[in-house]
């Protein structure tokens, strides 16, 4: 094992931050008078960037001790990793000044949030290329895994965003028609990508197919629990499940739509994509041990 839970807690906020960066950005494009909602993306952005950096600086092998060798990566453009620094410092840059701009102004330039929207993008691929680029494991597939990472890191921005929308009883999201297909369309989609990465992981031959068969085997042994029941049930089935309650709901009476079954449909999805960054780590299984 090379990373543990310290390193899923910095692919989770990093998505996280970039997801609800990508929710405020769009929605200045769809419903700019939805000031708070966008706001709250705007906040909850660079915090939780800058707390999953800080978590991968202690833990990249530099230690508390010596955590400014995290920035020395930049002298090595050949690492994925030196990108990923200078992706998360672009991304940390420009969610602070569209955050700055959004508190004095009440809205943002348009140029700034694609802008925006297209460094957060690159921050939650990154974080599948990361372990991608990890030599041995199987399960980190380079090519599935970044996408997975991306569903994940939208899905789990919105409803962190929502989540505070709804908490704060601000409202903001009632003209976002988007936001209703999203969430059905992202956990099924995340389901797909799961399924495929699981796939492809255990169609892997030669040399590498005893770690394949091993990491997919874990997530049905020692992680069975937080696989099927923590991400599967209540990371996916049950937010899908009640956003169909809710959309059904609203298309009688838009007033009737449950706020405290929303929160519980949010809540659900960061614990989910939680585990799902917690799971690709925990369960994969590196070449050297067989």
């Amino acid at each position: 094992m090379v990373w543990d839970g310290i390193i899923a807690c910095y692919l989770f906020l990093a998505g996280l931050g970039a997801g609800a960066f990508a929710l405020a950005a769009l929605a200045g494009f769809v419903k700019p008078d939805a000031t708070k909602l966008r706001l709250a993306g705007y906040v909850i952005a660079p915090i939780a960037v800058a707390v999953g950096t800080v978590l991968l600086m202690v833990d990249a092998k530099a230690g508390l001790m010596n955590p400014l060798r995290f920035f020395g990566l930049l002298a090595n453009f050949s690492s994925v990793m030196a990108w990923g620094v200078v992706i998360l410092i672009l991304f940390m840059i420009v969610s602070v000044v569209a955050l700055v701009v959004m508190l004095r102004k009440k809205s943002t330039p348009k140029a700034l949030d694609v802008v925006g929207l297209v460094c957060a993008v690159a921050v939650a691929i990154y974080t599948g290329l990361l372990l991608g680029d990890a030599p041995g494991f199987p399960l980190w597939n380079p090519v599935v895994l970044p996408l997975l990472f991306l569903v994940s890191a939208a899905s789990s921005g919105f409803a962190a965003v929502l989540l505070a929308a709804h908490v704060g009883k601000f409202g903001g999201s009632d003209g976002l028609g988007f936001l209703k297909k999203t969430g059905l369309a992202l956990p099924v989609l995340e389901v797909v990508l799961v399924v495929a990465l699981l796939a492809v992981t255990a169609s892997v031959g030669g040399s590498a197919g005893p770690a394949a068969a091993a990491s997919v085997a874990n997530l049905s042994g020692p992680y069975a629990v937080a696989f099927w029941l923590g991400l599967v049930v209540v990371g996916l089935a049950l937010p899908f499940c009640l956003e169909l309650v809710r959309a059904a709901q609203a298309k009688k009476n838009p007033e009737a739509a449950s706020s405290g079954m929303a929160i519980v449909g949010e809540a659900c999805v960061l614990v989910g994509g939680f585990l799902l960054r917690y799971l690709v780590i925990m369960a994969a299984v590196p070449l050297v041990l067989f």
